[in-house]
């Protein structure tokens, strides 16, 4: 799955075209490298998002092409942030 699916189907970032303008300005990272939107990521891989009011690190625990609101959250595990 492309992380720009990834950060709105988990509801890291509201739509996706935050998350593709976050990637474009260098504010989105998978295992320690700039990703851009079309970046592939997979369960397991550990990503960093930026925001204004500070970073939040995540691993990547599951891919699902949609899930309940509710349930986004089972999507990845917070490292910090």
């Amino acid at each position: 799955m492309r992380i720009d699916k990834f950060l709105k189907v988990s509801r890291i970032l509201k739509r996706r075209t935050l998350a593709e303008e976050a990637c474009e300005k260098g504010k989105v990272y998978v295992n320690g490298r700039e990703a851009k939107p079309g970046h592939r990521v997979k369960a397991g891989d550990i990503a960093e998002v930026t925001f204004a009011g500070g970073t939040i690190k995540f691993r990547i625990l599951e891919i699902k092409e949609t899930v309940k609101k509710d349930e986004a959250s089972s999507l990845y595990e917070i490292l910090e942030g």
